[in-house]
């Protein structure tokens, strides 16, 4: 209870950010809360961002379970010329758990790290932005039960189209296990991640996406859908971007369905 009632107040706070934002004045005509919160949108802009993504599953499985997730994701760009761009993308997964594993069980740790590497045009044409590049499955969990202990490695690419504060668009990737513990069954997993996004000029928006995962292997499929609202202002002299908002479980294998969701991040941002 006491840390639903501390992930309440989190997001009573990140909301008021929000509401805030839209009638904060912008400091840099040339990178406004308009201007970064459409980069934002774009999982391949060429913005330097550190985001950290906090979610919450509550009532997972038989014993009522509860999950948080902390991801953290730096996205780095790299202007390879003036035609291309490299951006390097990573999901650290930082995760507590609590009755998962039976009732009584915890367990705290490292996930593995996704690592995506994706090779863009640097000019978008006619608002359409594509990227495509390698995807790597690499085994730093630190608990047994947070661990694949494969390393594995894949394709991944992202199409999105952006006009007039909207971005539509959807990124993929499938990963297969090349090495590690033979004594851990083999990672074959598809992700897709539909995404939808509404910005206004305040820089204040409302979206979602859906996260679903095709575990091959075990032939399970696992959708949630994410709505969220979220908004661009400044701590001081950091440029930052706040959203919250509700997480739905659709789909889980047998036995690991979450009631309800919930989703909290905070984005540092630096432009160029």
């Amino acid at each position: 209870m006491k840390k639903i009632k501390t992930i309440l107040l989190l997001s009573a706070i990140c909301f008021s950010q929000i509401l805030l934002a839209q009638d904060a004045p912008q400091e840099n005509p040339e990178e406004s809360a308009a201007d970064l919160a459409k980069k934002l949108a774009n999982p391949i802009s060429s913005l330097i961002s550190l985001p950290f993504q906090n979610n919450t599953d509550i009532g997972i499985g038989p014993n009522n379970g509860t999950r948080n997730t902390l991801n953290i994701q730096p996205v780095l760009p790299i202007s390879i010329n003036e035609n291309l761009n490299l951006i390097a993308r990573m999901i650290l997964p930082v995760i507590s758990q609590y009755d998962i594993t039976g009732a009584g069980n915890s367990e705290t740790g490292l996930g593995d790290v996704v690592l995506s590497a994706f090779l863009s045009p640097a000019v978008s044409k006619g608002g359409l932005t594509w990227g495509a590049g390698p995807v790597f499955l690499i085994p730093t969990a630190t608990d047994d039960y947070l661990a694949s202990k494969k390393f594995g490695i894949g394709p991944t690419a992202v199409a999105l189209y952006q006009t007039n504060g909207i971005t539509i668009g959807g990124l993929v990737n499938q990963i297969w296990s090349v090495a590690g513990n033979k004594d851990r069954g083999d990672v074959s997993s598809l992700f897709i991640q539909p995404f939808f996004n509404y910005n206004w000029k305040s820089g204040a928006g409302i979206g979602g996406n859906f996260e679903i995962t095709q575990n091959w292997e075990a032939n399970t499929t696992t959708v949630w859908f994410n709505p969220s609202i979220s908004g661009v202002t400044s701590l001081g002299k950091q440029k930052t971007q706040l959203a919250i908002g509700p997480r739905f479980n659709l789909a889980a294998p047998s036995g690991s369905k979450a009631d309800i969701g919930f989703r909290a991040s905070i984005v540092f941002l630096f432009p160029k």
